[in-house]
């Protein structure tokens, strides 16, 4: 195989908070380690490898979500890639600091190996796949075969996917690839997700029959000025 690109350094645009990474002690890093925990016993037949992070609607959380995530199963010695298969209004390669020149859209349409498109990043052990160039057509892409030939590929060489999806009531890209991965994770935003949207949300993964591994509740506060990520079980 040949050599992953280089590490590329952080930008100094804030961005979202990979807090799980700059204060791994804080009360939030320890609630995503507690997600990390339920997803690795929320199956017993049946090993969870390939994970998508997504929502009900934009703006919930879902890819600060998705980036700690990565990061805690990074902090456990497994190899992660995170992918950003928002293919309409990707946001990774912000949080990182990267060029999103080449990426997961290079991939599947066989412009680039996926080992010479990941790029890894400051966290050890977490690989980064960016969006790359958007797409005219991002749902014919994702169901093509070689997405099926990607996940395949992908599984060979890290011990956890997690792919951070556009919101399930925007478009259909978050069901076509919940068909193809182990489960996932639901990110509803506290005083912000409406109870009729959540249910609809659900009822679309139902549909794709996708093994919903449980919910975070995203800034719920508890006292003033103090914000926590509560995975519960659905």
């Amino acid at each position: 195989m040949a050599l992953r690109n280089k590490k590329q350094p952080k930008s100094n645009n804030p961005g979202r908070k990979l807090i799980a990474s700059i204060a791994p002690k804080s009360p939030i890093s320890e609630q995503f380690r507690t997600i990390r925990t339920n997803i690795q016993f929320s199956s017993i037949d049946h090993e969870i490898r390939t994970i998508m992070v997504t929502s009900s609607g934009p703006g919930e959380g879902k890819s600060t979500t998705a980036s700690n995530l990565a990061v805690t199963f990074a902090q456990l010695g497994k190899k992660v890639l995170l992918v950003d298969a928002d293919l309409r209004k990707p946001t990774a390669h912000h949080t990182f600091g990267v060029n999103n020149l080449f990426g997961f859209t290079s991939v599947l349409t066989r412009q680039r190996s996926l080992d010479k498109t990941v790029v890894e990043t400051e966290e050890q052990n977490l690989y980064l796949l960016t969006s790359g160039p958007i797409p005219p057509n991002p749902a014919e892409l994702l169901s093509s075969k070689s997405m099926e030939q990607f996940i395949e590929e992908a599984k060979e060489i890290y011990d956890y996917i997690l792919l951070d999806t556009p919101p399930l009531l925007a478009v259909a890209d978050p069901q076509i690839i919940a068909n193809q991965v182990d489960g996932t994770v639901f990110v509803v935003y506290s005083g912000k997700t409406e109870i009729d949207q959540a249910k609809k949300a659900k009822e679309l993964l139902q549909n794709v029959k996708s093994k919903l591994l449980g919910v975070v509740l995203n800034n719920k506060q508890i006292q003033k000025g103090d914000y926590y990520y509560y995975y519960g079980a659905k």
